[in-house]
């Protein structure tokens, strides 16, 4: 029998204790590695909850060991304060380590100033904002001095006025006394100026005054309207005689019934399109009425809203007048009244009575003559007289009549009335008619004092009237109109081109003289609808000369409204290298389709850019760069950066 034998080495019990104790240390350094793990987890979690729950997403946690990292930007201090506290109420403070930035308060900007100028009717209102050391009185002061009370809704904030806007205040304060019915919008940046006028003819005077007012450097936008006016009464009037046939006084509805009234009196001249008319059927009636006029042979109709009389010529004879009645009453559309008559023959041998008022061309002296019921009716044509003329330009050398007719004193107000639309003429009341004639430098003189004599002489009654216009006496012939004004503009185009600095759209110090003779050329213009075209050869990339030219014709507006031009009807177009006038293979081709050219925009369909382009033909120029005759096509040349 074998005997196995036990070589291993034993442990004393010096070995044993420290091998045990090794492993419970080993034991407890794990157990409490993961408690703090545990805990870590713990206060992580609790504290992103509590934050979520509260709002504060914002916020990141971290845990290291016992502390607990807050990070993240608050926008406030108290937003910091409110998520530090919050996680206070879960975990020690003392363990918290705060990490939280603020965003830094930004520096309070000062606010737009602007305000706002509304003029109507009944008043003034003004609302804004205003900066320190603005002059609101002048303004107040300017609102209070217009008709109706003024209503002032405008605060000052204390900030100092930003760059521009005194200028922009002084004329936004200016522009409230020239338009009675306007919206004036005044900043820094500038003003926008929008406005009803009565007319045209007021449109014009309007845009003209606001030109000159305005500072240099401030950038104004006007848009003045000019609607179709109301007419009071609706008047026409329609004359045939041995001078001819012509209207003293034309209106219409629409272009189409304007068209119509015109065809049917055979004539091309001026007719009021306006609002008021009493009827659909106006066209009508006028054209019925002037044909009955031109079948008798001569005499008179006139239109006062739906009230028509019908007046013989001193030669129509009885059956034509018949006749033409007979046809006119036929033809009349229901609503319209008329009255006719054959002319009053003068009595043999009878004295007429005749007051006359004389208003002298330089002067504008009143000179009155003629017979007045009594002297409170002459005390009441003379205060009527000094209120149109002045007082110390009227004279009166009346005499008292008590057998004039019933209602002569009302026709005398009604003359004088008319008169006084007049620069020079004469007034003649007679007992059968009132007849004004003379000269004015208003084209719609005849239609005015028309219109006023039908309202208050009333139905039936007659009048003349014979007035001239003299263009030498209005205000507004001075005046160019679109197309004069693109005239002077191509007549300074016609003698140099603006130029350019090479490959840039900085206009040549050379063109400063021609930008202030276009200026000059474009003064009064007021805002006339124009293009200004920007134009290159075929050198560099087509996307290059498009933005090229369309720099160029923008450079030119800018320059035009330094120079006070109103540029506010004008547009800058680039049409690159699109629409040549030269040839391209040529350096005076090249040259020659340089070029800024001036257009008006008429409001009509324009030609796309590639169809002018393929419109155009090609030319060879001379040795100026003055076109030929159209060449065949020659091939484009080799691109380099525009000149």
């Amino acid at each position: 029998m074998t005997e196995i034998l036990n070589t291993s080495p034993r442990l004393s019990p010096l070995w044993l204790g420290v091998a045990g104790f090794g492993l419970a240390a080993v034991v407890s350094l794990a157990s409490g590695w993961g408690l703090s793990q545990a805990i870590e987890a713990a206060s992580e979690r609790a504290v992103r909850l509590k934050l979520v729950a509260a709002g504060h997403d914002w916020a990141s946690v971290a845990t290291d060991g016992l502390t607990v990292t807050l990070m993240g930007t608050a926008q406030t201090e108290a937003q910091r304060f409110a998520v530090v506290n919050l996680v206070g109420q879960i975990v020690d403070p003392s363990r918290i380590d705060s990490q939280i930035a603020v965003t830094p308060p930004e520096v309070i900007q000062a606010p737009r100033f602007s305000v706002e100028i509304l003029r109507g009717d009944t008043g003034v209102q003004l609302i804004g904002l205003l900066p320190e050391g603005t002059d609101k009185d002048t303004l107040t002061e300017a609102a209070r001095a217009l008709p109706g009370q003024p209503m002032d809704m405008l605060e000052t904030a204390a900030y100092a006025a930003p760059e521009g806007w005194d200028a922009a205040f002084a004329f936004g304060t200016q522009a409230l006394t020239l338009l009675p019915r306007s919206k004036i919008s005044v900043s820094a940046e500038g003003v926008s100026v929008i406005a009803i006028a009565e007319s045209e003819v007021e449109k014009r005077q309007f845009e003209a005054a606001l030109l000159r007012a305005a500072p240099p450097g401030l950038k104004v936008t006007t848009d003045i309207s000019a609607p179709r006016p109301v007419l009071t009464p609706f008047t026409l009037r329609f004359v045939l005689d041995a001078r001819g046939a012509r209207f003293d006084a034309c209106s219409a509805d629409t272009e189409a019934a304007k068209a119509r009234i015109l065809t049917a009196a055979g004539l091309e001249t001026a007719c009021t399109v306006g609002m008021g008319v009493p009827s659909p059927s106006w066209a009508e009636a006028t054209a019925a009425a002037i044909t009955a006029v031109k079948a008798m042979g001569g005499g008179t109709v006139t239109f006062s809203d739906a009230d028509i009389t019908l007046e013989a010529g001193e030669t129509v004879t009885q059956a034509a007048f018949d006749t033409a009645l007979g046809d006119l009453r036929a033809n009349l559309p229901p609503v319209f009244s008329l009255t006719a008559r054959m002319p009053v023959k003068a009595v043999a041998d009878a004295v007429p009575l005749i007051f006359t008022a004389t208003l002298e061309a330089k002067s504008h002296k009143v000179d009155l003559r003629g017979p007045l019921a009594d002297e409170r009716m002459t005390s009441a044509v003379g205060a009527a007289a000094k209120a149109h003329f002045g007082g110390a330009k009227v004279h009166v050398a009346t005499v008292l009549d008590g057998s004039v007719p019933e209602g002569w004193t009302a026709r005398v107000f009604a003359g004088l009335d008319a008169l006084a639309v007049l620069d020079s003429g004469m007034l003649m009341v007679k007992a059968d008619s009132v007849e004004v004639t003379g000269v004015s430098g208003l084209k719609t003189a005849s239609d005015r004092i028309s219109q006023l004599l039908s309202r208050k002489l009333g139905q039936g009654q007659s009048f003349k009237v014979d007035v001239d216009y003299d263009k030498a006496l209005d205000p507004m012939a001075g005046l160019p109109t679109p197309a004069e004004c693109l005239e002077r503009v191509d007549a300074v185009m016609a003698k140099r081109k603006i130029a350019f600095d090479p490959g840039s759209a900085e206009i040549a110090a050379e063109s400063a003289a021609m930008m202030d003779a276009l200026a000059q050329a474009l003064k009064n213009c007021g805002p006339v609808k124009m293009e200004i075209g920007g134009h290159t050869d075929a050198q560099g990339s087509a996307e290059g000369n498009q933005a090229l030219s369309k720099a160029r014709a923008q450079a030119v507006l800018v320059a035009l409204q330094g120079r006070l031009v109103d540029v506010s009807g004008m547009q800058a177009v680039g049409y690159g290298e699109g629409v040549p006038v030269a040839d391209n293979g040529s350096e005076a081709g090249r040259l020659a389709n340089r070029r800024i050219e001036f257009r008006l925009m008429d409001g009509s369909a324009t030609q796309t850019l590639a169809g002018l382009a393929a419109a155009a033909p090609q030319y060879e120029v001379d040795a100026k760069g003055n076109p030929l005759a159209p060449q065949k096509p020659v091939p484009r040349p080799q691109r380099r950066p525009q000149e």
